[in-house]
């Protein structure tokens, strides 16, 4: 299936690793021009130049941490300009930290809202001009299986991602006569680093063997494994390419079957 990506240009958030890299591979697998952020310079770079190599199509690395007002504006910026347009924004940010309520302070409350919300409301503000100016955009955006059923002790997964959500739906209802899709993808246990230190909390707090620990999450998953990257990747680059025309303002989660909600 054709995703009529080729030539689009695309902006990933947090791309150096994880789902941001598998996706930002994605979408230059279909053509588009994709440019990454991270705030680790070495590991952005090596990201951008391994998937330059292996798709033969422009990627563009940026240094830039998406919680800092300064840093989301300049990489919309530098990513538009850098080849005159931006046509998909897909916004990613590492998870906030574990924690009850009891556990968790005024501090660590805006800390997750910087990094998680305003991060998000941040690259959308930068990136519609571009978008409207074609008038044609996707915007997708990277949350949690938490925004559709509360994980435990993840408070503030649980609590600062659901606005993600409803900022999703919202500009969704703003943004269609524009023809510009706005969508959440909610990842469930993929194989990532956020995942295994979110294990390796959980034995340190429990003082139960790691792998046990794994092998219990593993039993709750109806297919029986962690998920790769890819296999959310291949959902955004589908959300992000033409095919989607019809579909905005959903929040599909990528889990393996683990919820048992039925919407």
């Amino acid at each position: 299936m054709d995703m009529g990506l080729r030539g689009r240009v695309a902006a990933v958030a947090a791309a150096s690793s994880g789902l941001g890299k598998a996706i930002a591979q994605g979408l230059a697998e279909e053509g588009a021009r994709v440019a990454l952020c991270s705030r680790d310079e070495g590991r952005v770079r090596a990201a951008a130049e391994e998937i330059a190599q292996s798709t033969g199509v422009d990627t563009f690395p940026v240094v830039a941490d998406v919680s800092r007002a300064e840093d989301a504006q300049r990489f919309v910026r530098e990513a538009a300009g850098r080849w005159g347009r931006l046509d998909v924004l897909v916004t990613n940010a590492g998870g906030p930290p574990p924690g009850s309520f009891d556990e968790l302070d005024d501090a660590a409350w805006q800390s997750a809202f910087e990094l998680n919300l305003l991060s998000t409301a941040r690259l959308v503000r930068e990136a519609l001009p571009h978008m409207r100016a074609n008038r044609w955009g996707r915007i997708v955006t990277i949350t949690s299986t938490s925004v559709k059923a509360p994980i435990g002790g993840l408070l503030l997964s649980n609590s600062i991602r659901a606005g993600v959500v409803g900022l999703v739906k919202t500009l969704s209802f703003e943004l269609a006569p524009e023809n510009i899709l706005v969508n959440n993808v909610c990842p469930g246990r993929l194989d990532t680093d956020r995942v295994r230190s979110l294990d390796e909390d959980r034995a340190r707090r429990t003082g139960r063997d790691l792998e046990e620990i794994r092998r219990e999450n593993e039993a709750r998953i109806p297919l029986g494994r962690l998920g790769e990257p890819w296999e959310l990747a291949n959902l955004v680059v589908f959300l992000c390419g033409e095919p989607a025309s019809y579909i905005t303002g959903a929040s599909i989660q990528v889990d393996g079957g683990a919820l048992p909600n039925l919407m």
